[in-house]
């Protein structure tokens, strides 16, 4: 099953458990370590980050590590990218409006 990327960026514990990862590769085991969950619970969470397609699983001899997916990152980076444009347009002119109503020759207005 495929899941959706929003929805496990939507949850804080996986968003942490990427930016962990993120720094390093890490065994599931190290990863729970980190947390105060059960380890179930972080197994949940790394399945469906890998599920997602997050997170990818590298055997290394007898160990699994899991290691960030950093296209499928870039992939909600680009679609987001669009949404920061839009609102960084808006508060731009926000500003420009606070200064404006600022400036001193409204206030003598007043």
């Amino acid at each position: 099953m495929r899941r959706d990327v929003f929805q496990a960026l939507a949850d804080p514990t996986r968003r942490e458990i990427i930016t962990l990862i993120a720094r390093k590769p890490l065994t599931p085991n190290a990863v729970a370590d980190s947390f105060d969950v059960s380890r179930q619970a972080i197994s949940k969470h790394i399945k469906i980050l890998t599920e997602c397609g997050l997170l990818v699983i590298r055997p290394q001899g007898r160990e699994r590590l899991y290691a960030v997916q950093p296209q499928k990152l870039g992939e909600v980076s680009d679609w987001l990218e669009n949404f920061r444009t839009i609102w960084e347009t808006r508060f731009d002119k926000l500003d420009t409006l606070l200064q404006n109503m600022d400036s001193p020759s409204n206030s003598d207005a007043i």
